[in-house]
């Protein structure tokens, strides 16, 4: 069946991120703007009205859009309002709800589809943050176990409990800057997530490559090994780019650069505080050297990879062996009550 669940899971995600775009196509384009712009960009600190702000400065970029229109969207989907609400959630939220209601003749409101939208994106997130966690856990605690034997064991509660904490501790602080980030954390930690996934998905292939090898299986090995130095590529020059560019648009770097010279000469703009300037700091260095490990992490594992594969290659027999399969025989019921009753 892993084939199938595997296969499967990338079709539905594919067909999730087909909808994202129609989503974001049907949407007003002024509202699509008010949506998924910065707070400070759209309505700056101590701003009075919030939504007239918005309507006029995305009005001002071309896309007109009215405070009515907008106060009427919010009303319709069932939210105090929409504006800034960034993070392609919402976008998809609203687009959906629209769809589903025109599809369907009116059936229920659109508040009704527009939260039905919401926990179907809910879902995707929190199986991929509850597998997420599951897997860091099993890791960090191999991890700790060099430390102390002790928390390795993965049947001590006390030593999941620490781990499990720990990798809550991790993503939940990466969720609060994001809560805090004056520009509404998505456009801080969107690159970075990026990037990172994709790197996941060349680290992955590459574990696949050295299973081939290892099973003397190596003339298969180019359908790991090509999108494996596709994604390198693309991802250690996308990495090093947003690490280390000196333009202010796309390096982590340049851009706390900019923003701590604004606090060093005073020259904050009106729609920051030199407080959200000195977040905005924070956040890009953190983002650069997070971007910096995983590159280090991609470049070692690249290394260590290349050496096994190079050492399975000078033996002649297979180091990895595949455990054939096992049907499951016709009376497993009737197996399974013999050896409950046997306990």
């Amino acid at each position: 069946q892993a084939c199938f669940i595997g296969y499967g899971g990338m079709l539905m995600e594919s067909f999730v991120a087909i909808m994202a775009l129609v989503s974001a196509c049907i949407i007003d384009p002024g509202v699509y703007f008010a949506m998924n712009s910065p707070m400070a960009v759209l309505a700056p600190a101590g701003t009075a009205d919030v939504v007239a702000s918005a309507a006029q400065v995305v009005s001002s970029w071309g896309f007109a859009i009215t405070p009515d229109t907008l106060h009427q969207i919010a009303n319709e989907v069932g939210e105090q309002s929409i504006i800034s609400r960034a993070g392609g959630a919402p976008t998809l939220a609203v687009g959906m709800a629209y769809i589903l209601h025109g599809a369907l003749g009116g059936m229920m409101d659109v508040a009704f589809w527009y939260h039905f939208a919401i926990l179907f994106e809910a879902l995707f997130i929190l199986t991929a943050v509850d597998a997420g966690t599951r897997a860091a856990r099993f890791m960090l605690q191999d991890l700790l176990g060099v430390v102390s034997p002790g928390l390795k064991r993965t049947d001590s509660l006390p030593a999941n409990l620490l781990a499990t904490a720990l990798c809550v501790l991790a993503w939940g602080y990466f969720l609060h800057q994001g809560v805090v980030d004056p520009l509404g954390g998505i456009n801080t930690l969107w690159p970075l997530f990026g990037i990172a996934n994709q790197m996941l998905a060349g680290m992955a292939l590459m574990l696949c490559a050295v299973v081939l090898f290892k099973m003397k299986r190596q003339r298969y090995a180019w359908v790991a090994l090509v999108p494996t130095a596709w994604l390198l590529i693309c991802t250690l020059t996308a990495g090093w780019q947003k690490a280390f560019s000196p333009d202010a648009k796309i390096g982590f770097l340049a851009i706390a650069n900019k923003f701590q010279a604004m606090i060093d000469s005073g020259n904050i703009p009106p729609q920051y505080t030199e407080s959200q300037l000195a977040q905005l700091v924070f956040n890009n260095r953190l983002d650069a050297g997070l971007t910096i490990f995983f590159m280090v992490v991609v470049v070692v594992l690249a290394v260590f990879s290349i050496k096994t594969a190079l050492a399975a290659l000078k033996i002649d027999k297979p180091t990895a062996n595949e455990t054939p399969y096992e049907p499951m025989p016709e009376n497993v019921d009737e197996i399974v009550t013999q050896a409950k009753g046997a306990h």
